[in-house]
């Protein structure tokens, strides 16, 4: 899933954001809760979060961890025995300059039985980004 669209706040306040994965309760329709699990303190690389989402019916839990954050890209990866679930989202000006242009793409890879549902899942994961990506401009329009 792949999802490009501008929002109205310059990107240092979009990227401070969505770094911490506990925001996804807001923007992720799927996400019923995320809860830091590392403790308190700066979110930084190596923070992790529980995140419980409901998928088209089912719940799933990933344990996710910031695995990479510059001025302009965050990278959380989540696992289970089942998938891993890599989100990259990537935040620079915006072409006229008075916001973000923002690039969300989730990379769920599913290991084992689970790769049987890999074609469904896929149609399932188009519906939900442009949920998402509808939720997270919402969001993020009211940060400005």
């Amino acid at each position: 899933m792949n999802r490009t669209f501008d929002v109205h706040p310059q990107p240092s306040v979009v990227i401070d954001y969505l770094k911490d994965f506990s925001n996804a309760e807001e923007w992720d329709p799927g996400t019923e809760s995320c809860t830091r699990t590392d403790g308190s303190g700066p979110v930084q690389v190596g923070s992790t979060w529980h995140n419980v989402s409901k998928i088209a019916g089912v719940s799933t839990e990933l344990d996710y961890t910031l695995e990479s954050l510059t001025a302009d890209t965050i990278v959380l990866v989540g696992r289970n025995d089942s998938a891993t679930s890599t989100d990259t989202i990537t935040v620079v000006p915006s072409p006229d300059g008075a916001g973000s242009r923002v690039t969300y793409e989730a990379n769920i890879e599913m290991k084992g039985a689970a790769k049987l549902a890999d074609p469904i899942m896929k149609i399932v994961f188009e519906k939900i980004g442009s949920d998402t990506e509808d939720d997270m401009t919402t969001v993020l329009n009211r940060l400005a």
